[in-house]
């Protein structure tokens, strides 16, 4: 498995296992972001106990613990006799005080379904047993919820003990593109715009396949591993699957306001508020709201989105073609996906010139926020601003097969007049980004005024 990126998070590890004191690391993320991988990246050179936990009895879960231990520390005793409860690992571990090992624990909040007293039981292991050794211990888990409530909460029995922490997210497009270095960018913008930035999904597409043979074998195909991907994870995270696929649904239909998911959905208002919240924890939804707004939570004009590509993918080109799909049946899926891929690409690429934006810092001015903006009817694709020096860049982003001309940029000059964010005193840029170039009065008149910048693709010109 290609490991790519995560460099801050190793080198933050790597620089730990250094310490002399005991270190305890909280490793937390949405399913399919890396975390495993970052482990056995972690420990591949050192003397570890790797144990991916499960729904199993805890005596089961124990009888493979003490293999796995006895085999790190050639106890052959130890794998024979095994632990009788989890205060036993401890101990043992314990024992070890001269002698530096990682003892991760993948997938913990499995372990605390099974014993509701796990997190206290590991907090008197830590406290009693570990904290005299030269231990690293690493607690890592997909239940964003439960790893927070069971190891970073001030509730939480192990709160306090943590001596560093990772949330997991998903890698930026660049990041991601290392997946498939010999892809051009517009050919690989097609592909994150399927996967997104999850490793797990960029790794089951072949890079030998074109785009629909991998859409066909690795994801339309009713035994692939992403076919039923968003519904399992629902299962396993959600007690009403259901209703959560419902307004999943809605919001990648382009029902972004609360208002319209309620009407789509026709649950209550209290109601639906605590799905969204539950959803956004989850981190398959996000709440944007126009990069003016200084305080996101509090917005009136916040409007949710679908939190990664895959999700959206699967709810618009599989979850309403599940039946089809299962008897093989491809026209119509293939149909709506001719038709509409490129809308779904152009979204894509909307959202991923923010991220281009933010490579451009230097060559325009330093921001403090980059995103949308929008106020009634009008919409800016990208907006990057700064307080202090009350500087502000306005973008629009076109992925189409025509050049952009000048009237899309004296319709953005148009629309930027709306926005009244400093707008006595602000200096102004525009910034124009295209798959298909731009027209030739475009180009003259970036090239007399020093505030037009315009990018192709991702390069700036």
């Amino acid at each position: 498995m290609k490991f790519i990126n995560r460099d801050k998070e190793l080198t933050t590890l790597n620089k730990s296992w250094k310490s002399k004191t005991p270190q305890l690391f909280i490793l937390y993320g949405k399913r399919r972001v890396g975390k495993t991988e970052l482990i056995k990246q972690f420990i591949k050179d050192k003397q570890a106990v790797y144990y991916l936990a499960d729904k199993r009895t805890t005596k089961e879960q124990l009888s493979e613990l003490s293999r796995l231990v006895g085999e790190a520390f050639n106890d052959q005793f130890l794998i024979q006799r095994g632990f009788g409860n989890w205060l036993e690992v401890f101990q043992y571990l314990g024992q070890k005080k001269n002698e530096k090992f990682v003892f991760a624990v993948d997938e913990y909040p499995y372990l605390t379904e099974v014993d509701k007293s796990i997190s206290s039981v590991f907090q008197k292991g830590w406290d009693e047993y570990l904290k005299k050794t030269k231990a690293t211990i690493i607690l890592s888990g997909s239940s964003v919820s439960m790893m927070e409530s069971e190891a970073l909460s001030y509730k939480s029995p192990l709160y306090g003990r943590r001596t560093g922490q990772f949330l997991l997210k998903p890698l930026a497009f660049y990041e991601s593109w290392k997946f498939f270095p010999d892809k051009s960018f517009e050919e690989f913008l097609k592909l994150f715009s399927i996967t997104g930035g999850l490793p797990g999904y960029l790794l089951q597409l072949n890079s030998e396949l074109s785009l629909p043979e991998n859409i066909k074998s690795k994801i339309f195909d009713k035994t692939s591993f992403l076919f039923n991907e968003i519904e399992f994870i629902l299962k396993e995270e959600l007690r009403e699957p259901k209703n959560y696929l419902a307004i999943l649904k809605a919001i990648s239909w382009g029902k972004t306001k609360f208002g319209e998911i309620v009407n789509e959905t026709g649950m209550e208002k209290n109601v639906l508020n605590k799905y969204l919240q539950t959803l956004d924890h989850l981190q398959l939804i996000e709440k944007e709201a126009p990069v003016t707004e200084k305080q996101l939570l509090k917005s009136r004009r916040g409007l949710y989105k679908i939190a990664d590509n895959f999700t959206r993918f699967w709810f618009q080109y599989i979850y309403p073609y599940t039946s089809d799909l299962e008897i093989e049946r491809f026209e119509q899926v293939n149909k709506k996906l001719k038709d509409s891929f490129q809308i779904l690409e152009a979204a894509v690429y909307e959202k991923l010139c923010q991220e281009i934006l933010w490579k451009l810092e230097n060559k325009i001015f330093s921001f403090g926020r980059v995103g949308r903006w929008w106020e009634g009817s009008e919409e800016i694709d990208v907006v990057g601003l700064n307080e202090q020096t009350k500087e502000i860049i306005f973008g629009e982003a076109k992925w189409s097969e025509n050049p952009v001309s000048e009237t899309v940029l004296n319709k953005l000059m148009k629309k930027a007049l709306s926005m009244s964010w400093n707008k006595e005193n602000r200096k102004e840029y525009y910034i124009l980004f295209s798959k298909s170039g731009f027209s030739e009065g475009v180009k003259e008149k970036a090239g007399r005024e020093k505030n037009i910048f315009l990018v192709h693709k991702d390069k700036l010109l």
